[in-house]
């Protein structure tokens, strides 16, 4: 009996492993980047908006960044994994992005933030009984923290990257992985970390219009390639 064909979000779940569908890809079946970027579009999307701060911008990093993989496709050799390497694609994209509107600091060590630099105003726990808006103070806070350490967090926090892996995207070594998310964590005031985190893995979610947005645009960019 044959399996049902995987659709849209769906095609997150094929269960053939990135470097098949990569050498599938690369064998003329171009439309199977679309798994890939099914996959891999949270990540990208919350590792790039942890440079940019800002969520159109990170969306056309994104959507730059596998444009830049499906061109170098080939020059993937699997020495790492996949999503390390189109992890890397996107963190450096959005560097470029970032020094290019004058913003000229990167990954270096930042100052270890004062003790009470993520003072949150004061709110009542009737104010805070709702997830939705539990959710967004979590991403006001992960938004306040400096770049080096946000950038970290997201990582290993959202995405749950082991450290060896957040070390290899952001080249770094994993002592200092460890250091920044130790930092990070201490900087987000402990009540925050408390409360909030049952809603990590759900802050700065990419899915639905904006997932299929990406998708439609560089599929549609792979095909005008495809037709020249």
């Amino acid at each position: 009996m044959a399996l049902p064909q995987l659709r849209g979000p769906a095609l997150a779940q094929d269960p053939a492993s990135d470097e098949a569908v990569v050498e599938e890809v690369l064998d003329g079946e171009s439309a199977r980047f679309e798994v890939l970027m099914r996959r891999h579009n949270q990540r990208l999307f919350r590792t790039a908006r942890a440079i940019l701060k800002d969520d159109a911008e990170a969306e056309d990093a994104v959507q730059q960044s596998y444009l830049t993989a499906y061109a170098k496709l080939g020059q993937f050799q699997g020495r790492a994994r996949f999503s390390t390497w189109l992890t890397r694609i996107a963190v450096n994209e959005s560097l470029r992005r970032r020094r290019k509107r004058g913003r000229l600091d990167d990954l270096e060590l930042a100052p270890e933030p004062h003790e009470n630099a993520l003072t949150a105003p004061a709110r009542s726990p009737e104010q805070l009984a709702g997830d939705g808006e539990l959710r967004a103070l979590l991403e006001e806070a992960i938004d306040a923290l400096p770049q080096s350490y946000r950038v970290v967090f997201v990582m290993r926090e959202l995405e749950e990257l082991d450290t060896r892996e957040t070390a290899a995207c952001l080249e770094l070594s994993e002592e200092a992985v460890r250091v920044r998310l130790h930092r990070a964590r201490r900087t987000l005031r402990e009540w925050l970390y408390e409360r909030a985190d049952a809603l990590v893995g759900e802050a700065f979610s990419f899915a639905g219009e904006r997932c299929d947005r990406i998708v439609a645009f560089v599929l549609d960019r792979i095909d005008q390639r495809s037709a020249t």
